[in-house]
Order: C-alpha cells, then structure tokens, then sequence
C-alpha cells in the first residue's frame, strides 16, 4: 500500500496530520551530507494511546515508521525516506514523575535535556549527558547518546533505569525498573537503547539523576603535540581521575573556533578540561592533573570558576561543527564519530591526521578523547568530487581498522554509512570465524 492508505488518521489528528510540502521540509535532515528526503507524511501523537494506533494503522498498510524528536542528530539518524511516515514526537514533552530522594525522574521522549535541567535547578539534581544540541530525551535513548560529559558521568547507557516501548505491532512493554540492581529477566532495557526505533518507540523514560556539584573549574589547556595532548587523557583516566570533560580539539579545529565562536587560543592541540567536585578535591585534581600533563609537553592549565567564560568555552566547542563547515565557503561536513580503545586512541588520531594531511583535505579532528570518542570533519564544497572521494578514502580506512587495527568502530551509526555495515560484518565474521575454530577443536578431542 501507498502512504494514501494513511490519510484516514487525518480526521482523528487535525493540525498534527502533517501533509504539506512546506511543513514537511522541516523534517529533513539540514546536517551532515545525507540525502534530504521529505517524508510522506509526520503525525504527531500527545500520548501513548495514539502512538500505538499510529504503529498499529501503519504496520498494517505496510508503511515504515520512523521516530523522530528535535532532528539534531548528525548521522541522519532520524532521516526519513520519501515513501515513509515520520512520527514527530516532540509534542509528548511532560515531565511525568520526580523522585528526588531517589535521583530519578520520568519523562516522555519529546522533552529536552535543557527543558529537563531547567526544571530540575530548584532541586539541586541534574541530567548531566551533554551531546552538545539541545536534543530530546527520547532521541538520546534511541541513539544511546554521549558527549563531554560521558567520561564522569557515562553515556545514556548508564542512565536509563527503565522504558516504555510501543512494538512495531502496536503493543506496549515495559522494561527495567526503579530499583539501581536487578538480576530478574532479561536486561531489555539496553537492548532497545541505541537501537533507533527500529525495535521499537521508545514513548517514556526513567532516568537516573546526579547532583549538581558545590564547585566547577573550566579551562583550556594547550600542548605542544598532538599524541602529548592524548597521552595526557590516558594517563588521567588510567589514574582514576574523576575529570568531567576532557575534550580535545586539534590546531585545525581551534582554528575554526577561534574565527567562529571570538576565541583567541593558541594555534595548538589543546585541551579543554571541567572538573567537579568541592574545593580540595578539585584543587587535589588540578594538581594531579598539571603533574601528568607535564611530562607530556603540556603548558599551562588555565582553569576558571567564572561562569560566563565556561559558558563562552562550551559554546565555542558546541559550535565546532559550523566553524569547522564556516571554514570553507559553500561548504557541506561529513561527519565521522569513531571509538576505540583508549590504549590505541593515540595512534587511531595521529593516523588520522597524517591521513589527512597526506590528502590535502580540511578536516579538524575533535572529540570527547576521555572515553576514546573522536570525529574528523571532513570539510567539503559540494562540487569538489575528488574531495569527497579522498574522505571516502580514509573514511574506509579509519572505519575497517586500517588505522587502528579491528579496533576501530563507530560511536554513533550511520543511517546512510555503508562501511558501518561493513565494519559490523567484518566483526561478525571474526567471531563466527573464532566460535567455529572452538567447535571444530571440541569436535576432534571429542574423536581422540
């Protein structure tokens, strides 16, 4: 059937049956290189109810449902195809329950992190997971977001309790629970985070919650190479330092934040660094930290308690993406997002750059290095074919391990990524190839 067979919900939704070319163009992707389709048709459910009798109308037209929620995500994640029907869920946006002695809270999917830590600031609890865009819950739980802040605090991974879930029939489960430790049942709940509605709608969220530290120290801390900065990080995190962000940023991307976001850093690998905590345990932190960074080529750790300079640092990370893209004129990004092993996150970088440099592209290499998570952005005009081929290229590279050898995978999947499917068969392959080595070796002692 065609999505036409749909238009019946029409009368049950009004306003929220999005038909129009002119509406629907905003449920294009607008970051990134991924083809931009409009979806056939958005709808958008208020409560649990009319999402199953969404799912239930559509799986039986045979129309694919694709989840959507503030469309912030730079790997298409939420990116519809033409024939399809987008599920925009931002109108289900309440906080349903707040559990402060059990640093918990319940939401629907479409609220967002910032609309969730403004309703949270009376009570001295926060939503600590910071991906940069101001991205709904719902969407972070899909996507099993992380960002700076994930080497203190973790990924959404480690701060969902408990969802809701609309199967693709229609049917409503319920998974995890309030509790912090449970060994009953399946564990569900982590296999629907990351899973990006395609097992099932996540339609609410129980959260863990953490308090908002007594004292926060931000600042930037330059070195004078790129695989210092990063030994730095492992030394830091193999020594247990509780660091809040630890971000690294090349000389090409402080670059681009410099003209971009007012900074005037110096043209150097840097890092930028927040630490948590009350005063004697940041300042045992800081000492401890300078100390590390010292024997790798760090200069000096500049760090601040004013709230407006971390504000103007953060933001200029954030919106590392358009200066990276404002470094070219006309200029489109591919971003990549991968993780590795902290151990090889050194040489994954280096190879990196050195990839980069050999094939004359623009590229600032960024990432949140404490848990090994970084990203090239590729910087690209539209019309430059041997460009994109040369990213391509090393796009390849980076992704099947050739740079950091089967180690190498994505942090963040692609909707439109063909080495992502190539990497994830080739690790399949490995360990099919390993489980049958075991059975052969178990089947010839068995004929001893």
């Amino acid at each position: 059937m065609t999505i036409a067979a749909l238009d019946q919900l029409a009368e049950q939704f009004g306003d929220r049956w999005i038909e129009g070319e002119a509406r629907r163009d905003h449920y294009r992707p607008v970051e990134g290189h991924h083809r931009a389709d409009r979806p056939a048709r958005v709808v958008q459910p208020r409560s649990i109810a009319e999402v199953q009798d969404i799912v239930r109308h559509a799986a039986a037209a045979g129309i694919s449902v694709v989840p959507f929620g503030a469309g912030t995500s730079l790997e298409g994640n939420a990116a519809s195809a033409a024939d399809q029907l987008c599920l925009d869920l931002s109108l289900m946006n309440q906080l349903l329950e707040l559990r402060s002695e059990d640093l918990l809270v319940v939401v629907q999917p479409g609220v967002t992190r910032e609309q969730l830590n403004q309703e949270l600031r009376a009570t001295g609890l926060c939503f600590p997971i910071d991906p940069g865009a101001n991205a709904t819950l719902g969407g972070m739980v899909s996507t099993r977001a992380s960002g700076t802040t994930a080497v203190r605090y973790g990924t959404m991974r480690e701060n969902v309790l408990a969802l809701k879930v609309v199967m693709p029939d229609g049917t409503l489960i319920e998974t995890g629970c309030r509790a912090r430790k449970s060994a009953a049942g399946y564990d569900l709940t982590h296999l629907f985070i990351g899973s990006e509605g395609t097992l099932g709608i996540v339609v609410e969220a129980t959260l863990r919650l953490h308090g908002i530290p007594d004292t926060v120290l931000s600042g930037t801390w330059p070195f004078d190479t790129l695989r210092g900065a990063v030994d730095t990080v492992i030394g830091a995190i193999q020594c247990g330092l509780p660091v809040a962000r630890l971000e690294l940023l090349d000389p090409a991307a402080i670059t681009a934040c410099n003209a971009f976001s007012g900074l005037t850093l110096p043209i150097l690998p840097t890092l930028f660094v927040e630490l948590h905590g009350d005063q004697a345990s940041i300042s045992a932190q800081q000492k401890l930290l300078a100390a590390i960074g010292a024997e790798h080529g760090g200069q000096r750790l500049n760090l601040s308690a004013d709230l407006d300079e971390q504000r103007k640092l953060w933001r200029a990370r954030h919106e590392a993406l358009p200066a990276a893209r404002n470094l070219i004129a006309g200029a489109q990004t591919w971003v990549t997002d991968i993780c590795v092993p902290i151990s090889q996150l050194a040489a994954a970088i280096e190879g990196a750059h050195q990839g980069i440099a050999q094939a004359g592209l623009t590229a600032p290499i960024l990432g949140h290095v404490g848990d090994g998570n970084y990203h090239v952005f590729f910087v690209l005009h539209p019309d430059d074919a041997a460009g994109w081929a040369a990213a391509a290229a090393l796009t390849a590279g980076v992704l099947t391990g050739s740079l950091a050898p089967a180690q190498a995978i994505p942090s963040e999947p692609d909707a439109e990524d063909c080495q992502r499917i190539d990497v994830y068969e080739r690790i399949a392959a490995r360990q099919i190839d390993r489980i049958e080595e075991r059975i052969e070796r178990m089947v010839a002692r068995a004929e001893e």
